[in-house]
């Protein structure tokens, strides 16, 4: 006994545009004339909507492989692997099978991302949603998204670590009550200047506060961190952005005048300085009053830059200024010697 061949039937009546659209969502159904009758909505999203229906395919997508036209493939009745690109823009390139429909009714391609899926995503928001549940892109998206939020919380750790490191070097390089720099900080600071090849002149001024141990014994020492601050906050005052404040002792400050040799600049420097500090100081209700003795040196007037050396004359020069009966700024006489 013979049994009956099963003839297949079309498409349409197997799957609606519905089942298609899930099974399919990258489908394209082709008319014999070579329009398109139908699209999924994952192809819909690629050429940017309107209306397909009744467009010609070779309007839509140009074939990469195989080398003939699909035209041909609709006198097939195989399934032909086809490499397509849309003439989109950006051009979207694409991957799949094309069929030819029984007694001439078309062509059907169902098509899928290539190997670009990650840009194809990011062209159109394309999520897991837009794809089949069966296709592989949809792991690819997985694994995708996977990374990228590693990546995300990887350059968060970073940017933290980053943070926690300027955060570490500031606190390392700054003086905890004031916030103006430590002697670490000036010893970085000197080294580099006494070491650069350009030889870049600077000023260096030693201020030392004058009747600070009686404000710490008068008003206590709550009153003499008060005081501090306030010098603290003079000194940036009176000094540039791209100069350096440093707190080298209990009432001692550096203060570095970059790109300077100008001995009576330095003068005008100091003896503002002291007027700012001899203004009196509210805390609490209690009046202190301090004043600064300062002593000066400047890189311009030395053959060889040695950073103690240039501390030590500066030093010598604020001793100077106390012997002189304080709230005074001496130069160098070393420096002076020296040029």
């Amino acid at each position: 006994m013979t049994m009956p061949q099963t003839v297949p039937a079309p498409v349409g009546a197997l799957l609606d545009q519905a089942g298609l659209d899930a099974m399919m969502p990258l489908h394209i159904l082709v008319g014999p004339d070579g329009r398109i009758t139908q699209a999924g909505p994952t192809m819909q999203k690629l050429l940017k909507g309107g209306v397909l229906a009744g467009r010609k395919l070779d309007k839509i997508l140009s074939v990469r492989r195989p080398g003939v036209p699909l035209a041909e493939v609709l006198r097939k009745q195989t399934a032909t692997p086809v490499h397509v690109a849309l003439r989109t823009t950006p051009e979207t390139a694409l991957k799949g099978l094309a069929v030819a429909l029984p007694d001439g009714q078309g062509m059907l391609l169902n098509l899928s991302p290539s190997i670009a899926i990650a840009d194809l995503v990011a062209d159109f928001a394309l999520n897991s949603g837009d794809f089949a549940a069966s296709d592989l892109a949809v792991e690819l998206l997985y694994l995708i998204e996977a990374q990228s939020a590693v990546l995300a919380e990887s350059k968060r750790l970073n940017t933290r670590l980053l943070s926690a490191r300027i955060s570490a070097e500031e606190q390392a390089f700054s003086d905890t009550l004031t916030g103006v720099r430590n002697r670490r900080a000036l010893d970085h600071v000197l080294a580099r200047l006494t070491t650069d090849r350009r030889r870049r002149d600077f000023g260096l001024m030693h201020v030392d506060l004058d009747y600070f141990k009686s404000v710490n014994d008068t008003h206590g020492h709550a009153a003499g961190d008060f005081v501090l601050q306030r010098a603290a906050e003079i000194l940036v005052a009176e000094t540039r952005s791209e100069d350096i404040v440093a707190r080298t002792g209990g009432d001692e400050f550096v203060l570095v005048e970059t790109e300077c040799n100008d001995a009576r600049l330095m003068s005008r420097i100091g003896r503002r300085i002291i007027r700012r500090l001899e203004q009196p100081i509210h805390f609490e209700g209690r009046v202190c009053r301090i004043s600064a003795s300062i002593g000066y040196t400047m890189s311009g007037n030395y053959r060889e830059l040695d950073p103690v050396k240039l501390a030590a004359d500066a030093d010598a020069a604020l001793y100077q200024s106390k012997h002189r009966g304080r709230a005074c700024c001496t130069m160098s006489r070393a420096a002076a010697n020296n040029g």
